[in-house]
């Protein structure tokens, strides 16, 4: 266990997930760079984790606008010169049907589920190389498993996330710096309201963060949470193309 306050950067740290994660951390005296595009969101948050006793600062950022990632991270670097943990955790759910009828409209959701993730994993894991610790820790989904006609486009936008943080694991293994690659089944969050959602597979953000700091605390590379969507995802990866195609998943 460190003996200093981690210093934590949190990128979409207005999401119900982020937000509980945060909490716990806050409880251990955590200092906190905060990353999100709604300001009131942001502020509120914030003022929940100084509430409980942590030093927070904030940035705003829409995540899609590439040029000002490595900006968002200098000004982190000049709070947290030593960062601990990132938390990797924007991200919409894009209408599958929408997307289905508009090239545009699905670009936008593989940019805001996929594509802003990369960019902004690429300079964060230079810094982290560079300074031969800490844990990155990205939010996909288990929907990155196999294509699914109800959601595919954002399917295939955590495939590719989850893709990039197998390679970026391996490649940032000798400098000490962890991947955690983080696969949340169904979360009663804002996101998911209003959906027909199963409720006996329906877990709150407080378990989902419970299983992903502990997750990073022990180091490890992969997490399904909760732990039984490993197991409802091999089933669902096992079953043969011709009989897949015919399901309405």
């Amino acid at each position: 266990m460190s003996h200093h306050p981690q210093q934590i950067l949190i990128v979409g740290a207005t999401s119900a997930i982020a937000t509980a994660c945060a909490r716990r951390w806050a409880a251990q005296g955590a200092l906190f760079f905060l990353v999100a595009r709604d300001e009131t969101k942001l502020n509120a948050v914030a003022d929940d984790l100084r509430a409980r006793g942590a030093t927070v600062h904030c940035h705003l950022l829409d995540l899609n606008d590439y040029a000002q990632h490595t900006t968002m991270l200098d000004a982190c670097r000049a709070q947290l010169p030593r960062l601990d943990v990132a938390l990797i955790a924007h991200g919409t759910l894009p209408d599958q049907s929408a997307c289905e009828q508009d090239a545009q409209t699905a670009m936008d959701g593989f940019l805001s589920n996929g594509l802003s993730t990369i960019a902004l994993l690429t300079p964060l894991a230079n810094q982290m190389e560079a300074q031969r610790h800490g844990t990155l820790a990205v939010i996909a989904s288990v929907a990155a498993d196999r294509g699914r006609p109800s959601n595919y486009l954002y399917g295939s936008a955590k495939a590719a996330v989850t893709t990039f943080c197998e390679g970026l694991r391996a490649r940032l293994h000798s400098a000490n710096v962890r991947v955690l690659t983080i696969k949340p089944g169904f979360v009663a969050t804002p996101m998911t309201q209003g959906l027909d959602l199963p409720s006996l597979l329906l877990a709150s953000p407080e378990r989902v963060a419970t299983d992903i700091t502990r997750a990073i605390a022990r180091g490890r590379d992969s997490l399904y949470t909760p732990w039984f969507w490993q197991w409802i995802m091999l089933i669902i990866r096992l079953i043969p193309g011709a009989i897949f195609k015919r399901l309405s998943l």
